[in-house]
């Protein structure tokens, strides 16, 4: 078992490194100020999911291919970006109303949830991070290593949840609001799409 102490510390790093603005935490963001709150919440359950994907990826070792095979990276990270920019369009393209007059998204449920893991597990950085940053806190003398980062896994995803559905809530309500206004809804779009152009471009850029 890991230490409550090294545990304790070990969650506080990842609060702080949830909080650091990222793709992520921004696309939380935007999602859930053009889409409203409910709408961010599945989102951050995407995302989260999406770590869930990384954390076994440590865990089995098969992050290490994304740090040692450039193609299995550019593939996976062309991918994301290709996806990011899908979205840019979109929100270019939309009207003045996302969100109905209740909040809630004209996206199902269960195509925000899968925004989110898409999002989370086309991005390479995130399984190459785990790799490097999980295992400071692992040591073979306490058993299993591959237990022992699913359990940090677990911790950092409960540290994202906490934090990114902070953001949803807070994003989402002031989106809510602004979606009576025509003229400013237009104009979030456009700085959604924006945003996501930009960290598309930024994961083309990532190198390993």
């Amino acid at each position: 078992m890991i230490p409550i102490d090294i545990l304790g510390t070990y969650f506080l790093a990842c609060l702080v490194l949830a909080i650091v603005p990222g793709p992520d935490n921004i696309f939380v963001l935007t999602q859930s100020a053009l889409q409203g709150k409910k709408a961010g919440l599945l989102v951050v359950l995407g995302l989260c999911t999406g770590l869930l994907f990384h954390t076994s990826a440590v865990a089995l070792g098969v992050a290490v291919i994304f740090k040692t095979s450039e193609l299995a990276f550019t593939l996976l990270k062309a991918a994301g970006a290709a996806y990011l920019l899908y979205l840019a369009w979109g929100a270019f393209r939309s009207g003045a109303a996302s969100i109905d007059g209740n909040g809630i998204s004209a996206l199902g449920s269960g195509q925000l949830y899968r925004r989110g893991i898409f999002m989370n597990i086309t991005n390479p950085k995130v399984s190459i991070f785990f790799l490097a940053f999980l295992p400071q806190f692992a040591d073979p003398a306490r058993g299993s290593l591959a237990i022992q980062m699913l359990v940090l896994g677990f911790v950092f995803i409960l540290s994202a949840i906490l934090v990114f559905g902070a953001i949803a809530l807070a994003a989402g309500s002031l989106g809510e609001w602004l979606s009576r206004l025509a003229n400013v809804q237009r104009w979030i779009n456009r700085l959604a799409g924006t945003v996501f152009v930009g960290l598309a471009i930024k994961l083309l850029l990532t190198e390993r």
